[in-house]
């Protein structure tokens, strides 16, 4: 039974018959249900990619496979090819979102309802569109203009219910919507998610931990849901439970860095002898890295180059390239060859770690801020009332006041273990209080 369900789903990629949401809900619940059938997908868009005499009916099957596998910008450019039609319009539309070009996926979802793609739909991701671009005000006469059965699905609900909590208003109505949303359609992940981020921001892990899980099982399942399923999985040990969810973020985006990040230090914390071995190996490095540069005979000509540059260690060297060397002044080809020589000794090379090298934050613009806002930069960071996570994440990098906070932005922040989409919102909106952002917002 399973393996005919499984035939279904790449028949229903590849067949000529009329292909539409309908056909693409049939997909996406197959592997909602199971998800090995995601590798029926991929196989089955290997193989519209082989076709090299693909109708333009094709081309949108493919463009809409690629864009279920995450490849947005495959998808967008398979689309753009494909039949020009209502469906096709509509996906761009996805597509540009996925890529928060936000003013490109309004014009595709709007094209997409001019060709007949069901109105409610585009309404709906229109108003999302709007709420990314910070015009919640918008996307709420956006739903507010929507009539009918409508009103009562689980996308209404739940547009409505993120709308409400992005204008800052009443949380408790925005919880009831979303429940409503869960009500008419207990897999609807967005309400899930939505559901799940409150009550974990107040603490209620048992609750959390449950909807995380069943927003999980949609499919495709947004990241936010993984990453915060994943953390909330280590900081109860079931490490093996942390890497399916990083996995399946990997499976879609291989190259996300976050979802890289913990899935090594969740392999790591699972595997005891892995972990041991290496911090044997990181001690030994670390002391190599350490060893001062005047414990080499240098020339005089190197060793004042160096010190110009500021490069004490063997470290230093490694997150310096040739090319810093060479724009130094007297640095010279002959120079170079004797670093090279006395790093080769120690199994490093130039530049190996460069990827390491800590620049300065840049200063914040404290230039539109009142004497008031501008005093707040200098308190700690603790004067924020910050949950438990947060305040580890703010201590594992070295944050101690509140204009250090600023200068990090949204993705410095959430490279660092265990700061998830929910510590992120939660920092946002504790700044918000005081007028505050991060860097780049």
């Amino acid at each position: 039974m399973a393996e005919a369900h499984m035939l279904d789903l790449k028949e229903t990629l590849l067949s000529n018959a009329s292909f539409g949401p309908q056909e693409i809900y049939v997909i996406r619940q197959a592997i909602s249900d199971d998800f090995t059938h995601f590798t029926e997908l991929k196989e089955g868009v290997g193989l519209l990619e082989q076709d090299t005499d693909r109708t333009p009916a094709s081309q949108t099957r493919l463009g809409i496979g690629q864009f279920l596998l995450g490849r947005f910008q495959d998808a967008k450019q398979t689309l753009q090819s494909a039949d020009g039609g209502a469906l096709a319009q509509f996906y761009i539309g996805r597509c540009h979102f996925e890529h928060c070009d936000y003013a490109e996926a309004m014009a595709s979802f709007e094209a997409a309802r001019t060709a007949g793609y069901n109105a409610d739909e585009c309404n709906l991701a229109i108003a999302a569109v709007q709420r990314y671009m910070g015009n919640a005000e918008q996307a709420l006469a956006t739903l507010d203009n929507m009539f009918g059965p409508v009103e009562q699905s689980a996308e209404y609900l739940y547009q409505r219910g993120a709308t409400v909590a992005a204008l800052g208003g009443n949380l408790p109505e925005a919880v009831a919507l979303y429940e409503r949303a869960i009500q008419s359609n207990p897999q609807h992940a967005g309400a899930l998610f939505g559901l799940a981020v409150e009550n974990d921001r107040h603490g209620n892990d048992e609750t959390a931990l449950e909807l995380y899980e069943r927003a999980s099982k949609a499919f495709p399942t947004g990241v936010g849901v993984l990453i915060n399923l994943g953390l909330m999985s280590e900081d109860r040990n079931d490490f093996g439970k942390a890497q399916l969810c990083y996995k399946r973020i990997l499976d879609c985006y291989p190259d996300h860095p976050q979802a890289r990040l913990y899935m090594k230090d969740a392999s790591a914390s699972g595997n005891v002898l892995y972990d041991e071995e290496t911090q044997r190996r990181n001690d030994r490095l670390a002391q190599v890295l350490n060893i001062s540069v005047s414990n080499f005979e240098l020339s005089v000509r190197s060793r004042n180059c160096l010190t110009k540059m500021g490069i004490d260690t063997l470290g230093d060297l490694t997150r310096t390239s040739e090319a810093e060397l060479l724009a130094s002044k007297n640095f010279g080809e002959t120079s170079l060859y004797e670093i090279r020589e006395i790093l080769s000794s120690k199994g490093l090379t130039l530049g190996q770690f460069a990827h390491e090298k800590k620049t300065a934050d840049p200063p914040v613009d404290t230039s539109h801020l009142s004497p008031a806002e501008q005093a707040l930069l200098d308190r700690p960071i603790s004067d924020l009332n910050l949950s438990v996570r947060a305040r580890k994440c703010m201590v594992r990098l070295g944050l101690n006041t509140i204009g250090e906070l600023l200068r990090k932005t949204a993705d410095e922040l959430l490279e660092c273990k265990n700061f998830g989409v929910t510590s992120l919102v939660e920092i946002r909106e504790k700044l918000e209080q005081h007028n505050l952002t991060l860097r780049g917002e």
